[in-house]
């Protein structure tokens, strides 16, 4: 997937982007899976936030060659894109809770240690590129960043849930990822709400 190339727009950028996007994607399939066969609240919710991660890295791919103001319209758009993560956890809790056992302790820390080592590797892929075009990969680092901390939570709670055989760890790193996320989507809002201003302010005309 190729956009237009802005004047400002470095190749390697697009390609960052779209290695992050496919990386995220990859291991969406490998999380989802894993999350559906251990009944895990947790691992539904990282998984969905990598799908969501894919979505977010190929629009701001199509995005990059855009105006200040169609960026900043676009990183609006992905401060809602980064809450449905978190709608997707309330509703695994809500089922969890019908039917409240732990998930298998194994495969949910070797599940997270893997997303840890895939979001890793896209925040380091991403880290020197954070500020380079203002709300749309803040997105994106913020993402990988936010994620690697929710995989430290998911190994952690892999290992309570194997000493207590509880529920509760695995709800409540659902419910951490689910505030990580909401807090993303508040920090990508603002700066976005801070380009459009200058945007605006770009366009006015001069007395």
């Amino acid at each position: 997937m190729r956009a237009a190339a802005g004047p400002n727009t470095p190749v390697g950028l697009r390609r960052t982007v779209l290695v992050v996007a496919l990386l995220n994607l990859g291991y969406f399939g490998v999380e989802f899976s894993v999350a559906l066969a251990i009944g895990s609240v947790s691992l539904f919710a990282d998984s969905v936030d990598f799908l969501e991660d894919t979505s977010v890295n190929l629009l701001i791919l199509l995005a990059l060659g855009w105006s200040l103001k169609a960026r900043a319209r676009v990183g609006m758009a992905l401060a809602g894109i980064l809450l449905v993560p978190a709608l997707a956890t309330l509703w695994s809790i809500w089922n969890k809770l019908h039917a409240p056992l732990p998930p298998a302790p194994l495969p949910l820390g070797l599940t997270g240690l893997g997303a840890l080592a895939v979001n890793l590797a896209c925040a380091l892929i991403l880290v020197r590129y954070r500020r380079h075009r203002g709300s749309l990969t803040r997105a994106a680092f913020l993402s990988a960043r936010n994620d690697a901390y929710a995989n430290l939570a998911i190994i952690a709670a892999g290992g309570v849930t194997a000493a207590t055989l509880s529920v509760w760890p695995d709800l409540v790193v659902g419910l951490g990822i689910m505030a990580m996320n909401a807090d993303a989507a508040r920090a990508v809002w603002r700066a976005a709400h801070a380009e459009h201003r200058r945007a605006r302010s770009a366009d006015s005309p001069q007395p």
